[in-house]
């Protein structure tokens, strides 16, 4: 019985993984839709402001010894919190959204086929986690599926060596940072607790950016001015990709290591492409089926692998 409750529970675990790619992944239409709706930056600052609130209202809804527990963290819990919000919130749609500005969305998503691999590296020789030929191979394949995806079935233009995509190294060790952090912390912090507060860290930091560098009178007039089909893509992105994915994220990196949660990561860009052919008619490719079925098989290699 028991046996069949940590099966049964880590099933719930992988399908919350499976669901954050996807919300992730639909994140691609919708951020190219309030993309031309919004500034980078404010569209981020608003993102993570309608996120955070939720959030910590979520967070105040519940019971009174689980919201009383982050009053308990210690100095150094708090301290690895704000720099996961610096890092992992702030950092990453900095860098992500500035890349924006010199390369296509398409392209930029490249740069989450790559996170598993520095992640997986990263965490098993800090945190001791389990590494083999076997999860190597998974996570090459993930990552040249996910490539031919999103290159056509040229995955060795991935980097032409533009300013663009330099940039995006640092959404790169940004995201890394940020599932290394969390995993070092949530032994002792609620997964809802570490996404409200890191969330609410980082919402503070982008404000500050979007005001200094757009201005105020742009950051609030763009969304005065916004569409419904911009105000669907802010809340989609806001709960959909925000609040659910990042606490679906946190709690597999809590229950199953850095290493299996970054992995899921490989298939965001499959199905950003896809819903990109549902939701705006892009044509389905040869390279788009082969990548997809790469990834798939890539990501199950490696976490048959880890068990």
């Amino acid at each position: 019985m028991v046996s069949g409750a940590r099966r049964s529970g880590h099933a719930g675990v992988h399908a919350a993984l499976l669901g954050m790619a996807l919300m992730w992944g639909l994140s691609w239409p919708a951020g190219r839709a309030l993309a031309l709706a919004m500034p980078p930056l404010s569209s981020s600052a608003w993102r993570f402001t309608i996120a955070a609130l939720i959030l910590l209202a979520w967070w105040r809804w519940l019971p009174a010894h689980q919201a009383r527990a982050a009053v308990r963290l210690s100095a150094r819990q708090w301290a690895g919190l704000v720099i996961g919000g610096i890092v992992g919130v702030a950092g990453y749609a900095f860098f992500f959204m500035i890349a924006l500005r010199h390369v296509e969305a398409s392209r930029a998503a490249v740069v989450v086929t790559t996170n598993p691999v520095f992640t997986t590296l990263l965490a098993a020789w800090l945190f001791k986690e389990r590494f083999n030929t076997r999860i190597a191979v998974g996570l090459v394949l993930a990552l040249v599926g996910a490539a031919t995806v999103l290159t056509q079935g040229a995955p060795w233009r991935l980097f032409s060596g533009s300013v663009g995509e330099w940039l995006l190294l640092g959404c790169i060790a940004t995201w890394v940072g940020y599932t290394l952090i969390a995993r070092a912390l949530l032994g002792g912090i609620d997964a809802l607790a570490a996404t409200a507060i890191t969330s609410a860290v980082g919402t503070a930091l982008l404000w500050a950016a979007a005001l200094s560098l757009e201005g105020p009178a742009v950051a609030w007039g763009s969304l005065i001015s916004l569409t419904p089909a911009g105000w669907a893509s802010l809340l989609f992105l806001a709960v959909g990709s925000t609040v659910l994915a990042y606490a679906w994220y946190f709690r597999g990196v809590a229950e199953l290591g850095a290493g299996t949660a970054a992995s899921y990561i490989s298939l965001v860009p499959v199905f950003g492409v896809a819903s990109a052919v549902l939701l705006l008619g892009e044509p389905m490719t040869p390279s788009l089926l082969i990548g997809g079925a790469l990834a798939l098989a890539g990501v199950a290699i490696a976490n048959r692998a880890r068990r």
